[in-house]
């Protein structure tokens, strides 16, 4: 490659697919350069898990991504998967542990994750510079970039600044602007992996029921998910809520199941016969949480009736509400508490096997700013290590 005095390469965003990147291509001798508008780089891994970092996940598929082009990913995830990761951990003997779903968590501190790729970023030689404002970019190979630490050249660009979630960690659009002054497409984006607000009765319901957690199964079209669903003063929170949110559509309701792997049907018709004289309330809160139950039980117009002087009709109707209940959100808390951005640049401008541009040679784009985003759980991360990776082994 023609090289610029004294950079190959320079990234913009020091996050984790940043990071990757720069550490690969300066491990093949490039001379890389780290742009970061923050003051310190990869702020969201730190924040990430509860400070522990679910670095990746155990099983890592195309299926757990969104994506306008859902085999996209598979190039970048079958070179760089989940245990080439944790090989390069093993290098540092960073301890982690694995949670529920196969997620992977570091046992001690997500900042285990930053120093590991801080130090292999120094190792080639990588210049890492934070709290740098662009001010523009311009060229076509080489291209220039002027920021408030001087302009600097280089024959290839790297974007790789994330989305819009989280907007409270520096996350802006910045990477869906650029692309689209170097022609390549963006999809619409939208908050992912994010609760889900309600209005009206529904909300007066989910506000009584604050504070409580029920594992449930809740679906949206053919995408389903079993997990916890967190009750609160805005609507729906907890991990069965923040998957299903990237496949609902505004206007259409969701799917519950307070009591997934249950037929409620025939266990309330079971019920009445062995226990005729039990209150309905009593019944279902045997199975739910005693205000959730209540709350239900009053919704299904059953308060204060013993289930043997219930109609079977009444009890089928409740049954639907406790195994399908179909709240309809009025929308998400958006990218203020999103984990992801949905959408981004298209991939189909974009190679799947070097992150580059088609039509612009030099120009790449890596992480959350591509069109794929994934369920919650690691994914994520796993995306930004394997497409930083393959930028990388491109460069």
């Amino acid at each position: 490659m023609t090289k610029f005095s004294p950079f190959d390469a320079i990234i913009i965003g020091a996050g984790a697919a940043g990071l990757m990147c720069a550490a690969v291509a300066a491990g093949r001798g490039r001379r890389v350069l780290v742009l970061d508008h923050n003051d310190q780089p990869g702020r969201k891994i730190l924040i990430s898990g509860g400070g522990r970092c679910n670095f990746t996940n155990r099983s890592v598929t195309p299926g757990n991504y969104l994506s306008a082009n859902p085999h996209y990913v598979t190039s970048a995830l079958k070179r760089y998967g989940p245990s080439d990761f944790l090989d390069l951990m093993a290098r540092y003997g960073i301890a982690w542990h694995e949670r529920e779903h196969g997620q992977l968590f570091c046992d001690v501190s997500a900042a285990e994750i930053v120093h590991m790729l801080l130090a292999e970023c120094g190792a080639g030689g990588v210049e890492i510079r934070t709290s740098c404002r662009i001010s523009s970019v311009s060229g076509d190979g080489p291209f220039e970039i002027a920021t408030s630490a001087g302009t600097f050249r280089a024959a290839a660009l790297v974007v790789a600044t994330g989305g819009m979630s989280l907007p409270k960690i520096g996350a802006t659009g910045y990477a869906f602007a650029l692309a689209s002054r170097y022609g390549l497409g963006v999809m619409p984006p939208r908050a992912g992996l994010v609760p889900l607000g309600f209005a009206g009765p529904d909300l007066d319901l989910m506000s009584e029921l604050a504070g409580i957690a029920v594992p449930v199964e809740v679906s949206f079209a053919k995408a389903r998910f079993k997990d916890a669903l967190l009750f609160t003063h805005r609507g729906l929170s907890g991990p069965a809520i923040l998957q299903i949110s990237s496949y609902w559509q505004k206007g259409l309701p969701i799917r519950v199941n307070l009591l997934p792997g249950l037929d409620v049907a025939a266990h309330l018709l079971e019920r009445k016969a062995a226990r005729p004289n039990a209150q309905v309330e009593t019944i279902v809160g045997e199975m739910l949480p005693a205000r959730l139950a209540k709350a239900m039980v009053e919704k299904a117009g059953l308060t204060g009736r013993p289930i043997g002087q219930s109609t079977n009709a009444a009890l089928a109707g409740l049954a639907r509400l406790l195994s399908d209940w179909q709240p309809v959100p009025s929308g998400s808390e958006g990218y203020r508490t999103a984990e992801v951005t949905l959408g981004g640049v298209d991939t189909a401008g974009l190679s799947s096997k070097t992150m580059e541009a088609k039509s612009r040679p030099g120009l790449y784009v890596i992480g959350e700013a591509v069109d794929v985003a994934g369920w919650l759980g690691g994914y994520n991360f796993q995306w930004a290590w394997s497409s930083g990776w393959v930028a990388g082994q491109s460069l």
